[in-house]
């Protein structure tokens, strides 16, 4: 059975916007595998330590994220 575990610095997203991407995910596996799928898709949301998340040697916190959303917003 479909299991997605998702990775999320923590403070980034809301609990609205968790519940989003847990419900989108599984629409997706769905969408490809059908509907009998739905009641064993599991999705896992995971929240990482704000520092504990490192791209290219570079730690990433929660502000970092944040103001990389804000500046797409802004664009």
């Amino acid at each position: 059975m479909p299991l997605i575990n998702v990775k999320l610095i923590e403070g980034v997203f809301t609990a609205k916007q968790k519940k989003q991407i847990a419900s989108q995910l599984t629409e997706a596996v769905v969408a490809i595998e059908g509907e009998n799928l739905r009641p064993f898709t599991l999705v896992i949301l995971e929240e990482v330590k704000s520092g504990d998340w490192a791209i290219g040697g570079r730690t990433l916190a929660t502000a970092d994220v944040l103001a990389v959303a804000a500046a797409k917003t802004a664009a």
